[in-house]
Formats: structure tokens, C-alpha cells, sequence
């Protein structure tokens, strides 16, 4: 008898977890289509409920909070935008080459997903809340493709100078992007933005390599 008890208790945890991982899903999907139609701005935890099919208490049995779906919307930006990356990586081309490759396809990408990739970097926790480490080892993604090609560049470089030279590379690509893509006053024209990237990019490389 204990045999058979056990084995209902077990397929009902397994039923509860099951059925919680597709509220979850729901839950991203639905927040994930308003960010991307929308933005951030204007996002409520009862539009997410509704979209998803569920009660509004729901979300807090899936999420601690609105803030937390956001941050696993997020994380399926980066793991999209890490494979749009890798992709666009040419085969058997000079480190110049891929980091101009590299530029090109993140512009692309903050193109095609402005609203879920201004989110990476609009969203805020509430103060004194800091993301969880499973998240912030997912931004990893931003600078993995660079290492090995600014390795090239710079074989004087040790890791950690690697490192923080890659951030640095992706900082100024990123921030060309940013003021372009939220229309600042000093920011490049739209059209003109994967020109001006690439003449950044021309030139930081051709400096690193000097």
C-alpha cells in the first residue's frame, strides 16, 4: 500500500509542477508580447493575468512579483540575442571582420526587438534589490562573441584587462545604438546607423591593433 501511495503522491507533485511551469510559460509569453508591442511603460501585472488566461493572484504563486516575470522576459531576449550573435560570427575571417559582423548583427537585433531589447536596459528593480545571479551571469552573452577575436587584437592583454576591454568595446557600440534607437538630440540618424557603427567599429579595431 505504501508503494501505491507514494507513487499517486509523487505523479500528483509531478502534475502540480507541470501545470505550474505552464503557468509560468504563459505568463512570460504573454508579458513578452506586451513589452514587445508595447514597451515597458504601462505594464500591469492584471493586463499579463488576462492575456495569459489566469487570476491576477496567479502571477504571485509563478513570480515573487511583476518585476521578476520581467526579468525572465528578459532572459529570453539575451539567450535570442546571444544566438543572433554567434550566428553572425563569419568562419575563417580575421578579427576585424567578426567584430564588425558582431556590431552589425547587435544592430540588427535592437532593430527588429527594440522594445525587448531596450527593456535589457531599462528595467529596474526596486532599490535595494539586487538581480539575481543567475541573471546577471546571463549578460555574459553581450561580450562573449568579442574575447576571442580583441584576444587577437590584443595577445598583450591578460584576462581580466581582456574583459574589461570587451565591456568597453560593447559600452561604445551600445551607446551609439541606445541614442540612436531612443531619438536623442545628439543621437545618429536611424538610417545612418549601421554605417556609423561600422566606422566605429573600423576604428577601434584598427587602433586595438596598433
Amino acid at each position: 500500500m505504501n508503494d501505491v501511495h507514494e507513487a499517486i503522491e509523487g505523479e500528483m507533485r509531478n502534475n502540480r509542477e507541470e501545470q505550474r511551469e505552464d503557468l509560468k510559460k504563459r505568463l512570460i509569453d504573454a508579458a513578452e508580447t506586451r513589452i514587445a508591442a508595447g514597451g515597458l511603460n504601462g505594464l500591469k501585472a492584471r493586463d499579463v493575468t488576462a492575456d495569459a488566461g489566469c487570476a491576477l493572484g496567479a502571477l504571485y504563486t509563478a513570480f515573487e512579483d511583476l518585476d521578476r516575470l520581467i526579468l525572465h522576459v528578459n532572459s529570453r531576449t539575451l539567450a535570442r540575442l546571444g544566438a543572433a550573435l554567434q550566428a553572425a560570427v563569419p568562419v575563417g575571417q580575421g578579427p576585424k571582420e567578426v567584430m564588425a559582423a558582431l556590431a552589425q548583427a547587435y544592430v540588427s537585433f535592437a532593430l527588429q526587438n527594440f522594445r525587448l531589447w531596450a527593456a535589457l536596459f531599462t528595467h529596474r528593480l526596486p532599490e535595494g534589490i539586487e538581480a539575481p545571479d543567475w541573471h546577471r551571469a546571463e549578460h555574459a552573452v553581450l561580450i562573449a562573441n568579442i574575447i576571442a577575436p580583441l584576444a587577437e587584437l590584443r595577445p598583450d592583454l591578460p584576462p581580466q584587462a581582456l574583459q574589461q576591454r570587451a565591456r568597453t568595446v560593447f559600452a561604445a557600440v551600445h551607446g551609439v545604438v541606445m541614442l540612436a534607437l531612443t531619438a536623442r538630440f545628439v543621437a545618429t540618424p536611424r538610417d545612418q546607423l549601421p554605417g556609423e557603427v561600422a566606422a566605429l567599429v573600423e576604428a577601434m579595431t584598427r587602433g586595438l591593433a596598433d
